[in-house]
């Protein structure tokens, strides 16, 4: 029985570990030709030996971005996952901070996005998912003020480039994900001092009582790239344990 995605060339970025790994394996598993980047060079080469295609990208070096476009031709789903959360209010916020998370959590969306997009409308159509988060929209969240300036940012990016590009079969949708288990969130929590006072944390925004697993962020991402999402574009799909309730 053929897969949601059989048939379909797909990017992921990120896809060495969390999120990331969790949908570069589900669209492989649901027939896509996936071409996984991240820069962890290591751990790429799991899944390379899961049959895919991977390659080591700096998603903040437009060049970088621009030949990695020209070697993998065009694609029909680009799922943007490549991400960094910073913790603090806007007092605490530098320069630095700022103009990292919006090169890392929006250029380079917009990189990737202008690498792919002429591939998408000369073939048609194709799928753009973006990695939001539920802080910044739907939600504030406390200690995030950079992180969800950035996360806000996406949404309208998002938005924008669903109006424009509408008309030429392109869907472009973002995943608003609340608290998920990752190596990511295990530093953070770790970095701390208190592992399992910041993990009870964490949990403790979700009503639903638990962390979310990358698995049901890439099933939601799987969706969104394949056509049984066709009659959907420039939506926010949050997946949040009630966390915004």
């Amino acid at each position: 029985m053929a897969g949601l995605l059989a048939g379909k060339r797909a990017v992921i970025t990120a896809a060495a570990q969390g999120i990331g790994r969790a949908a570069a394996e589900a669209f492989h598993r649901e027939g896509a030709v996936v071409t996984a980047t991240d820069i962890n060079a290591e751990k790429l080469g799991e899944l390379a030996d899961l049959g895919m295609a991977v390659e080591t990208l700096n998603v903040l070096n437009a060049a970088d971005i621009a030949a990695f476009a020209e070697r993998t031709g065009p694609v029909d789903v680009l799922f943007n996952c490549a991400g960094v959360v910073h913790a603090g209010t806007i007092l605490d916020a530098t320069d630095a901070d700022f103009d990292f998370a919006f090169d890392l959590n929006v250029r380079s969306m917009m990189r990737l996005i202008q690498a792919f997009l002429p591939g998408m409308l000369a073939k048609g159509g194709g799928s753009i998912v973006n990695m939001a988060s539920v802080a910044g929209v739907p939600k504030g969240v406390a200690n995030r003020f950079v992180y969800s300036a950035s996360k806000a940012a996406v949404i309208g990016l998002t938005k924008s480039v669903a109006t424009d590009y509408i008309k030429q079969g392109i869907r472009c949708n973002a995943i608003a994900p609340g608290t998920v288990q990752s190596p990511s969130l295990e530093e953070r929590m770790r970095a701390q001092g208190n592992y399992e006072e910041a993990r009870a944390a964490f949990i403790a925004r979700q009503p639903m009582g638990r962390l979310g697993t990358p698995d049901e962020i890439a099933a939601l991402a799987v969706y969104l790239g394949s056509d049984h999402a066709a009659y959907t574009t420039g939506q926010v799909h949050v997946i949040d344990g009630g966390m915004s309730l």
